[in-house]
């Protein structure tokens, strides 16, 4: 049976995101799909659809606060408020300090970090007036510990963090909760473009030997969404298999 609870989640078209917009429509929440790339999200939110929830699908470059609040604005004229919000949007774009360029950290942050707070501030006041709002925020197990040639990338994951934790105590008044989950190896394209000696090595590293599925992740977000997390904010939940213990 479905609910009338609305879920609002960036980087849907695939992998986690994805992931993460199933869990939710299985769970009978309406949910709207968040990518800038248009074909894949029209592909995603077949698939919701195919699985009988209810799923729409909205172009959004998250790093654009304008084009944030417009598809805000757009969920709240057709829903008319947004329970849920899922900040999972994010890019890699990977080298050494010393080779990176200026362009590629400032697109990072820009899209993980800054498309992060743009999807908090736009979505708070509406929450605020309801007095009721779940927030999760995707950071990374790169965040935590840091990670070779990932500089950009761990600096706007571990920014999420605190982000997360200060957006928690300025909300928490208004019954709106903050929360991070921050992912370890996950099966996604990301991960299957390492190449084999690397993934051998990876999983020396992992007490439980393997890599993690994005419904495990999935089903994370959905309990921080739920009626049983409602004591928990600014916490950040790692699902990493024990790497970063």
């Amino acid at each position: 049976m479905k609910n009338n609870q609305i879920a609002f989640i960036t980087g849907a078209s695939r992998g986690i995101g994805f992931a993460i917009a199933k869990a939710f429509v299985l769970n009978g929440t309406n949910v709207v799909c968040a990518s800038r790339n248009s074909k894949d999200l029209e592909k995603a939110v077949d698939k919701l659809k195919s699985l009988g929830g209810n799923a729409i699908g909205i172009p959004l470059d998250v790093s654009s606060l304008s084009n944030f609040k417009s598809a805000v604005d757009y969920t709240i004229e057709k829903f008319e408020k947004i329970d849920f919000l899922i900040n999972n949007a994010g890019i890699v774009k990977d080298n050494l300090i010393l080779r990176m360029k200026e362009e590629d950290w400032d697109s990072v942050i820009n899209v993980n970090l800054k498309g992060t707070f743009n999807g908090i501030k736009c979505v708070t006041p509406y929450m605020m007036k309801k007095k009721f709002g779940r927030i999760i925020n995707i950071s990374s197990v790169s965040g935590l510990m840091g990670n070779y040639g990932q500089i950009n990338y761990a600096a706007a994951k571990s920014g999420i963090i605190g982000l997360t934790k200060t957006s928690a105590r300025e909300l928490a008044s208004r019954n709106i909760t903050v929360n991070a989950v921050a992912p370890g190896y996950i099966k996604t394209d990301m991960v299957s473009n390492l190449n084999d000696k690397y993934k051998d090595e990876l999983l020396k590293m992992i007490p439980l030997g393997r890599i993690g599925n994005a419904d495990e992740i999935a089903s994370t977000v959905l309990f921080l969404s739920s009626k049983n997390a409602g004591y928990i904010t600014g916490e950040t939940i790692s699902v990493n298999g024990g790497l970063y213990i």
